[in-house]
C-alpha cells in the first residue's frame, strides 16, 4: 500500500491544548507568504474542494493521511465540506484514510447522524493529561472501524491509559528549534500499556532531543526505542499487523500542490 498526504484544507491559526499556538513553526516549515500554490493565504483556513477528486484518479491502493496541516474538525469547517471529504471516502474503497483531530468533542456529534465508512482510521492527538486524555473518551464514542492515538509530540508522563478500543498508538518526539523534550520512560510507559492491552504500538521519532538528553538533528537521534525499531499497524480488521515495511512508514509522497 503507498502512503500519501490528501491536503483538501490546511489552516493552522489556531492551536489547541498542549499546542497552543500552531504559528509557532517548531516543525522548520516555510513561512506562509512563500507563493507555493495553495498558499496565498498564508496559514489562514482555507478549504481546497477541488482536490476532493484527486483520491478517485489514484487506482493504486494508497493510505491517505487526510489534513496534515490542518484539522478537518475545526469549528471553521462546515459540516456539508466534511460531508463532501467522505463521499470521496465512500466513493474510493480500494484506499484507506487516516482522520487525526485535536477538536474530539465534534466527533461524537458529527457521527451520531453519519456512519463512518469502513476504509477510515479515526484518531486524537494526546499529547497531555489536562488535554489529551480527555480526548480519548470522545473517540471512544464514535463506531470507527479503527481508531488510533497519536501520542506526538509527548510531552509528559501520561499515568495510567484506558486502551478499551483502541486499535493503534503512536508516540514521537517533538522537533525544531524550540522543541520540548521527551523523557525516554514517558515512551516506554506509553509502550508497555499497549503490550498489555494488545494495541499496536509504532514509535515515530525522537525528534529534536534524543534518548540521552542531548538536542541535536532530529535524524540524527533515529527512531530506535529501548534498542529496536517499533512498527505494528493495524489492519481493517482490528488486527494487528507487527512490523509493518520501513517504506510503508517513510515513504509519504506528500501533493505539494494541496499544502
Amino acid at each position: 500500500m503507498d502512503r500519501t498526504n490528501l491536503e483538501s484544507g490546511h489552516g493552522l491559526h489556531q492551536g489547541v491544548g498542549g499546542l497552543p499556538s500552531l504559528l509557532r513553526r517548531t516543525d522548520g516549515a516555510t513561512p506562509p507568504g512563500d507563493g507555493r500554490a495553495g498558499y496565498a493565504r498564508g496559514f489562514a483556513l482555507t478549504l481546497h474542494t477541488d482536490r476532493l477528486g484527486q483520491p478517485l484518479e489514484r487506482k493504486k491502493s494508497t493510505l491517505y493521511f487526510v489534513c496534515s496541516m490542518a484539522d478537518l474538525f475545526h469549528e471553521g469547517v462546515p459540516d456539508t465540506f466534511i460531508d463532501r471529504v467522505l463521499a470521496t471516502i465512500h466513493r474510493t474503497p480500494w484506499h484507506t484514510y487516516q482522520l487525526l483531530t485535536k477538536r474530539a468533542e465534534r466527533l461524537p456529534r458529527f457521527f451520531a447522524s453519519r456512519p463512518v465508512p469502513p476504509n477510515v482510521w479515526l484518531g486524537v492527538t494526546v499529547e497531555d493529561r489536562r488535554y489529551g486524555l480527555p480526548r480519548i473518551d470522545f473517540l471512544r464514542q464514535v463506531p470507527a472501524r479503527v481508531r488510533f492515538l497519536s501520542v506526538e509530540p509527548l510531552l509528559e508522563d501520561l499515568g495510567p491509559l484506558d486502551l478499551n478500543g483502541i486499535d493503534w498508538v503512536i508516540v514521537g518526539g517533538e522537533s525544531g528549534p524550540e522543541a520540548r523534550r521527551m523523557r525516554e520512560a514517558w515512551a516506554l510507559s506509553v509502550r508497555d500499556q499497549c503490550q498489555a492491552a494488545g494495541v499496536a504500538f509504532t514509535f515515530k521519532q525522537w525528534g529534536a532531543w534524543g534518548p540521552d538528553g542531548v538536542h541535536r538533528d532530529k535524524k540524527a537521534n533515529g527512531r530506535l526505542l529501548a534498542g529496536r525499531l517499533w512498527k505494528e499497524r493495524p489492519e481493517s480488521s482490528g488486527g494487528v499487523a507487527v512490523g509493518a515495511g520501513r517504506d510503508r512508514m517513510e515513504s509519504c509522497q506528500k501533493i505539494h500542490s494541496v499544502i
